[in-house]
């Protein structure tokens, strides 16, 4: 059986005139348990959306999405939030670590949606991502790529056994983007973690054993249809 597994995903939105949008449509998509896979996608394939209906996030309109078993369509917030923080672990773009709180701080918060907090691999997974001497920096107080490096420490947090990532080099410089996107890979590796990750960088193609064009996966037509009357 697939870790990640969907069936007919749809999902739409409306638009400012009130017309319905889709998005997302995908008849067919799966991930094997430690598999590591990258989508390629330009602006306006769904990249983000896609992702954020496998996380959870995002409520699909219409298919199915089983997550180590469990459902992710069908069921409400609250139960897709427990599979998220008991299976997933999600690098943002944007990396949205609390800038109220240190680099320890944001892992140790990662780690409380989804069980008991460690304070000790807190502090061992920032050592493993170089950030053993900025334990208690600021998210102001680091570099984008120190940031970045926060952002993959929390998503491993919780052990999962898919890790999601969504462009997780794209406000990266070449040097930084290199060295984050080997960290992602060996992390994984080391946990025994699946790997999801979607960019619009063709060359990061080329690193991976399976990449696919999430254009070609998506029929979303890209047309609007008539919002009901």
């Amino acid at each position: 059986m697939a870790l990640l597994d969907l069936t007919d995903l749809r999902k739409s939105f409306t638009a400012p005139d009130g017309t319905r949008q889709i998005v997302v449509q995908i008849p067919r998509f799966s991930v094997d348990a430690r598999e590591k896979v990258a989508l390629f996608g330009p602006s306006g394939t769904g990249k983000t959306t896609f992702l954020h209906l496998i996380a959870g996030i995002l409520a699909a309109d219409s298919g199915i999405i089983t997550i180590a078993g469990q459902s992710m369509t069908g069921v409400s917030e609250a139960n897709r939030d427990r599979t998220r923080a008991a299976h997933i672990g999600y690098i943002f773009q944007t990396f949205n670590l609390l800038q109220g709180f240190t680099a320890r701080e944001n892992v140790r918060l990662g780690m409380a949606f989804g069980g008991p907090v460690d304070n000790a691999r807190a502090e061992e997974l920032l050592r493993r991502v170089g950030l053993g001497h900025r334990l208690d920096y600021f998210p102001r107080q680091l570099s984008t790529g120190q940031q970045q490096r926060v952002a993959v420490a929390r998503a491993l947090a919780n052990r999962p056994q898919l890790v999601l990532a969504d462009e997780p080099t794209g406000n990266l410089d070449p040097t930084n983007s290199r060295e984050v996107l080997e960290l992602i890979r060996e992390a994984c590796t080391e946990t025994g973690a699946a790997l999801l990750l979607v960019s619009h960088d063709p060359a990061i193609l080329g690193t991976f054993s399976r990449s696919e064009s999430l254009a070609d996966l998506n029929h979303a037509s890209q047309f609007r249809t008539p919002s009901p009357q």
